[in-house]
Formats: C-alpha cells, sequence, structure tokens
C-alpha cells in the first residue's frame, strides 16, 4: 500500500469518532495508537463495487466492464472489485493453476489490460482478486495427488502443500478449504514467490487494491507481510465466519460481540493494514428488515456489527457472488434490497455495491442507489462518521448520521422534527433527510 507511515489518533479523538481500535486490540495494547495504513484508510471515503457475479465469466467480462467504466465512475465508485484474473481450473476463477497467465474465462491478457487502462483513465482503482489460500497442482507427486507444480511459473513441489492437504509441508495455520492443494504460508519460499506475483500485479499489470480471497485458510500475519512487500493502496479479506445461532434453532442471536470480535481480531493480525467485509452486519442487517429492526441497535446504543467497533476497517456490503448471484447461499432478502444500501451507503464503514443489484435489477434500482450515493459524498459521510441512533422498533429503525444526514428504513411511519430537514431520497420502506 502507498503507506504514508504512522497515524498517531488521540483517544478524544477515536472517542469522538466511534472507532475503537483502542478498545478493542486483539493485543490488548491501550497506548491510544494504531498503525494506520495509508491515506485511502486515514480518508475513509471508499466506495466499492462488487463488479462481477457468478456467471460473468459466461459473458465476455473484460469487454462489458470497460463499456461501463465511465458510469462507474460518474456514479461515485472508487474502486471496481474485478473477478481472479489468473488461469482457472474452474471458470470463476477460485481453483487458480498458473498465477502468471492472464489469459481466463473472463477475457484475452490484452482484454483485461485494455479495461485497467481504462479505469486508470477514469480514476477508478482495480481490485484484484488474490486467491492464494489454494492452488491446483499440475503433475501427481505425494501420494498421488496433484500437488506438484511442473512446467508453469512458480514450479513448486509437494512442499508447498500443507500436510494436512496431501502435501509434505507443515500443517495449515488456517482453515482447510477441501477438494485441492492448500498453500503451505509458513515456507519461506512460497511467501516470497507470492510476494514476486503480487508486485507484480501491482507495479507490471496495473491492479491496485487487493481482496483476500478465503481469509481464514491462513495466518493473518502473511496478510500483513504481503501488504507491507507489496503495497496496494487498499486491501480487504474476506473472513467469513458463522454468526451465532441458538444452540436448539436456527434463530439468530441478538448478540453477535463474539461473532465480530473474531473479524477484529484478524485485522489486528493484520497489523491493521487491512480491511475486512463486516459480515457481521450483512447477517444482523438481512435479519433486521424482516420485522426486527430492534437489532439494529447493541446493547450499549451503537451500530451491532464491526461498523459499530471499528468502523474504518468495516466493509459493509449487501450481497456477493457467494451470498447472492446464482450461488445463493446467504441472500438478501430481495424485497428489502434498498432497505439494506439506505442503511450502508448512510451509515460509517466502507460500502459495497453489489454488480447485480446496480446493473440487472432495473435502472430505477441503479439510479436509487446513485442517489444514495450522492448523498453520502455531497454530506461527506465517511467511514468514521458518528451515527446517533433514534429509533430501533421491530418495523422502524431511525438514525442521524454526522450533523446533515437523517434516515429511516421500515414500514414504521417516521420523519426528523424539525424545519432544517429536507428529503433527499425515499422510496418503499426508505426514506433520508439531508439539512
Amino acid at each position: 500500500m502507498s503507506f504514508l507511515g504512522i497515524c498517531k489518533l488521540s483517544l478524544d479523538s477515536m472517542l469522538k469518532s466511534g472507532d475503537k481500535s483502542f478498545y478493542y486490540s486483539f493485543d490488548g495494547s491501550t497506548n491510544g495508537t494504531e498503525t494506520d495504513p495509508g491515506s485511502v484508510i486515514r480518508s475513509g471515503r471508499e466506495i466499492l463495487l462488487q463488479a462481477f457475479n457468478w456467471e460473468s465469466h459466461k459473458h465476455d467480462w473484460w469487454r462489458n466492464l470497460e463499456r461501463k467504466v465511465p458510469d462507474i465512475a460518474k456514479s461515485g465508485f472508487t474502486s471496481a472489485w474485478l473477478p481472479p484474473a489468473t488461469q482457472s481450473l474452474a471458470s470463476e476463477g477460485y481453483l487458480p493453476q498458473n498465477l502468471y497467465s492472464l489469459n481466463s474465462s473472463y477475457g484475452s491478457e490484452h482484454l483485461l489490460k485494455a479495461l485497467l487502462q481504462k479505469m486508470k483513465q477514469y480514476n477508478v482503482r482495480a481490485m484484484a482478486d488474490i486467491v492464494i489460500n489454494h492452488r491446483v497442482g499440475t503433475t501427481r507427486g505425494h501420494g498421488g495427488m496433484y500437488n506438484r507444480y511442473d512446467g508453469i511459473p512458480l514450479s513448486w513441489s509437494e512442499h508447498a502443500v500443507t500436510s494436512c492437504t496431501g502435501g509434505l509441508g507443515n500443517r495449515s495455520t488456517g482453515d482447510n478449504f477441501h477438494g485441492v492443494p492448500n498453500l503451505d504460508h509458513s515456507q519461506h519460499f512460497v511467501r516470497k514467490d507470492i510476494i514476486g506475483w503480487l508486485q507484480w500485479l501491482r507495479n507490471s499489470v496495473g491492479f491496485q487494491d487487493f481482496r483476500f480471497d478465503f481469509a481464514k485458510g491462513y495466518a493473518a500475519k502473511y496478510v500483513k507481510e504481503y501488504i507491507d512487500e507489496a503495497k496496494p493502496i487498499f486491501s480487504v479479506g474476506e473472513y467469513w465466519d458463522t454468526c451465532n445461532y441458538g444452540p436448539h434453532s436456527p434463530r439468530l442471536e441478538y448478540n453477535q460481540d463474539s461473532h465480530r470480535q473474531r473479524i477484529i481480531s484478524w485485522i489486528d493480525n493484520a497489523g491493521q493494514l487491512s480491511t475486512a467485509f463486516d459480515f457481521t452486519t450483512k447477517g444482523i442487517l438481512q435479519e433486521a428488515v424482516k420485522g426486527e429492526l430492534w437489532r439494529l441497535r447493541d446493547p450499549q446504543g451503537k451500530p451491532p456489527g464491526v461498523m459499530g467497533w471499528w468502523p474504518s476497517r468495516a466493509v459493509t456490503f449487501i450481497d456477493n457472488h457467494d451470498t447472492g448471484s446464482t450461488q445463493a447461499h446467504w441472500p438478501f432478502p430481495s424485497s428489502h434490497i434498498m432497505e439494506g444500501y439506505t442503511y450502508i451507503l448512510t451509515h460509517p464503514g466502507i460500502p459495497t455495491v453489489f454488480y447485480d443489484h446496480f446493473y440487472d435489477w432495473g435502472g430505477s434500482m441503479h439510479d436509487q442507489i446513485v442517489k444514495l450515493i450522492d448523498i453520502r459524498r455531497s454530506q461527506d459521510i465517511h467511514s468514521r462518521t458518528s451515527v446517533k441512533i433514534l429509533e430501533a422498533q421491530p418495523n422502524l429503525y431511525s438514525a442521524i448520521i454526522g450533523e446533515k444526514v437523517c434516515m429511516k428504513i421500515g414500514d414504521g411511519s417516521w420523519c426528523p422534527a424539525g424545519r432544517e430537514w429536507t428529503l433527499a431520497t425515499s422510496g418503499d420502506r426508505y426514506a433520508v433527510w439531508q439539512k
């Protein structure tokens, strides 16, 4: 990342901003300082677009996106997360093999570089999907498994693969991704080669931001090393952990503190250099909009996700290629999508918009989302903007964000008191006012 040194925050400023890294640091440090990875995180004004879905590989994707770059930029997005750009055994890109081949099912290397050049021209950063937990081998090795990488760049032996997934390396430092060889990041030669590849993506190919796939699969300290060495402008990790549910029912528990603490601990162990997707907020929000909006205020009166504890590192989202799209592993309720975007686009944290909602669900939704982005930008809502929750009832949630924005979602009737507020935008079960 173009890391611009260490930003020292006073306790007073951290309390005012609501950024609780002071309290929730994994190592228990209370010196009131944090290592800030650069101007982008300090600014907190990022708005991300996930620029693909699970079926994108079928649709000449690099050309499709190149046509949309002007609209992506005009809409206010600062970074677009692209699908894995390297050669993969699975068309979606998540079973990589030859990391240095940029000819994928999404298009050729030539088309990818044309897209990246167009994005640079329009000042939209390109986020690379970094799949380094696992890698498919080219030849059989130890145990008769495809755990050797002969004949392609980064031609590793079985010692690059963890012993728990059929290799001759050490045990994994995280969870296993079953079915393919998992990389042993504890091996120096593996990290050295990964760093070289990340630096190539960053400095030669033209990617500026990184998204770390399956970040539970290897120790966060390695993410810190990779960011330190490759210096992406912005990074986000996919630390997808299961929310807390009742022991004898599928009902989501009200208190998700231990869930968000696990994500925060990952961020801390990554040297606080990376943000993380706020799966806690997604899990709570998609239950809340079904008539349980009381869930959106935690026992301390704050937002209940990672956003409520460490907003400058919380990347909020409604759906992605795994939770939504044709996979639909954990989809947001389709009739409440705009309530979800009203929440994340008016609140602190770093919001992400999903391609499907923005481009495939009709021009009306596209324009409604753009209007919310316009409000966020014009009223200077950023990742650390304060939140004052006014109502958190079953059918009504309302809050004042910063000094100039007020919002509500849900069926309940509500509007802010005072003539200084004017309606900025509204729709089915949502409204936003500004001064």
